[in-house]
């Protein structure tokens, strides 16, 4: 299957709000694949349809260590999220950039699977920052948000170098 591009921050279409998926079905599904052979390719642990152009709440996870349990969340909520943990986190869309975010600990997060039947899941460590920063793509949101002006400032003159001449001599920023 053909892995889909995946936008680069500062690209504005990161910014959009997804709209809700209104049924699963064929097309959805085959995006869902799509996402999922995207996301083990590029190689990364979650993916949200607006990371590839595609403006509709779904994300796709596996923080398994042998990539062979996907997550399928379609109009993910989360109802609940409670606690405080930091995790270095990087993204697909800012690749080489790893920082320290704070964020709950706890989610329970309501969704609909593939299949299209609904469920709720509690998640913690890994998973729950995986889970928060792919609903955040949904709603526009980048990890890059929660730093400070200057670091996001240095990070996306660092992509757009990157993106302009393919040249990275910089190190990431801390």
């Amino acid at each position: 299957m053909t892995s889909l591009s995946i936008l680069l921050f500062p690209d504005p279409l990161l910014r959009r709000t997804a709209a809700p998926v209104e049924n699963v079905d064929g097309a959805v599904v085959e995006l869902i694949d799509k996402m999922l052979d995207t996301m083990y390719a590029a190689p990364g642990i979650g993916l949200a349809a607006t990371q590839v152009d595609v403006h509709r709440r779904i994300v796709v996870i596996d923080v398994s260590d042998e990539s062979d349990s996907p997550l399928v969340l379609v109009n993910p909520e989360l109802v609940l999220a409670e606690g405080e943990g930091e995790m270095q986190e990087g993204c697909l869309s800012i690749p080489g950039v790893y920082e320290t975010i704070k964020r709950p600990s706890e989610v329970r997060v309501r969704a609909v699977n593939r299949e299209g039947e609904p469920y709720e899941l509690d998640a913690d460590g890994l998973l729950a920052v995986c889970i928060q920063h792919e609903i955040d793509h949904l709603d526009g949101k980048l990890f890059v948000d929660y730093l400070s002006p200057l670091k996001r400032s240095r990070i996306r003159r660092k992509m757009e170098k990157l993106m302009r001449d393919g040249d990275d001599d910089d190190e990431a920023p801390t």
